[in-house]
C-alpha cells in the first residue's frame, strides 16, 4: 500500500493507494504549519483511524506546488514507511514529454494529471483541474505534454468577489434553481458558478481548435474539489475523476521504482 499526498495551494490531499484504487484519502489545510514532527503524528493518526497499521504501508510518494511543505511532509513519510519519500517534479524522470519551453516550471500537479489520464485512457486528454487555479492541461496518448491553461480558481474568484466588495455575502458555491436571481446570494451562486462553466466550455472549445493532431478528439477529464459541483453545468466535460491526482502519484511511484 502507497501513501500518497497531494500539496495544493489550499488544501493537501492525503491517500492510501492499493493498485489502480484508494482505500482511504483524507483532506487538511495546507496553510498550517507544521514540522516533520507534527506531519508524521498526523500520518499516524489518519492511518490509525482508517485501521491500517503502519507496516502495511511500503512507500510514498509526494506532489506539491508548495515549496515549504514538500521537505517536512516528505520526511514524516519516510519516518512512516522506512522508505525514501519520492518527490515528483518536472525533473523526476517519468515517460512524459514536456514540449514547452521552459518545462522545469511546469507544476508537479500538472505532470501527474496529465500522466495518470494518458496512461489510464489510452487517448489525447485535457485535464481541467479545479482547485485553488483552474489549470487545463494537454497531453497526446503517446504521453507528450502540450502546455494548457492557467485560470482563476473558482473558489478565488468568490472570496475575491466578497472581499473586495463591501455588501455581497460570502456564500455557498452551488448553483441556484435558475440564471436569474431574485436574492442577492443567488446572484452570486449564479454568477460564479454558472460563469465557471462557461469559461471552462469556453476554454475547452479554444483548445479544441488549436489541437495539433487533426482529427483528434481529445477526452476532457475533470478533476478537484470543485469538478462534482461544475460539472452537471458542463457541455464539454466528459467525465469527472475526483481522485486522478492521487492515483497518478501511485502510478508515478510505480513507474520510477519499476514495481
Amino acid at each position: 500500500m502507497l501513501l500518497v499526498c497531494d500539496v495544493g495551494n489550499t488544501e493537501t490531499t492525503i491517500g492510501l493507494a492499493e493498485g489502480d484504487a484508494l482505500r482511504a484519502s483524507w483532506r487538511v489545510m495546507t496553510d498550517v504549519p507544521r514540522t516533520a514532527d507534527e506531519f508524521h503524528l498526523l500520518l499516524r493518526g489518519l492511518l490509525d483511524a482508517a485501521g491500517v497499521a503502519r507496516e502495511e504501508v511500503t512507500g510514498a510518494a509526494v506532489g506539491s506546488v508548495v515549496p515549504r511543505v514538500t521537505d517536512p511532509l516528505a520526511l514524516a513519510c519516510a519516518q512512516l514507511t522506512g522508505d525514501a519519500t519520492l518527490k515528483i517534479d518536472a525533473s523526476s524522470g517519468l515517460p512524459i514529454t514536456l514540449d514547452v519551453l521552459e518545462p522545469l516550471t511546469v507544476g508537479a500537479d500538472r505532470i501527474i494529471n496529465t500522466l495518470a489520464a494518458s496512461r489510464r485512457h489510452q487517448r489525447d486528454c485535457i485535464v481541467v483541474d479545479l482547485g485553488t487555479a483552474t489549470t487545463y492541461d494537454c497531453i497526446t496518448a503517446d504521453g507528450v505534454f502540450l502546455g494548457g491553461v492557467i485560470a482563476p480558481g473558482i473558489q478565488t474568484m468568490a472570496e475575491t468577489l466578497t472581499r473586495r466588495t463591501a455588501k455581497l455575502p460570502a456564500t455557498e458555491l452551488r448553483a441556484p434553481a435558475s440564471v436569474i436571481g431574485r436574492r442577492t446570494e443567488d446572484c452570486i451562486r449564479s454568477g460564479i458558478v454558472f460563469g465557471a462553466a462557461e469559461s471552462v466550455d469556453g476554454l475547452v472549445r479554444r483548445i479544441k481548435a488549436e489541437w495539433p493532431r487533426p482529427g483528434v478528439e481529445p477526452l476532457v477529464i475533470a478533476t478537484g474539489g470543485l469538478a462534482t459541483v461544475l460539472k452537471p453545468h458542463c457541455r464539454e466535460i466528459d467525465l469527472v475523476e475526483p481522485d486522478l491526482t492521487l492515483l497518478g502519484l501511485a502510478l508515478a511511484w510505480r513507474l520510477l521504482r519499476g514495481t
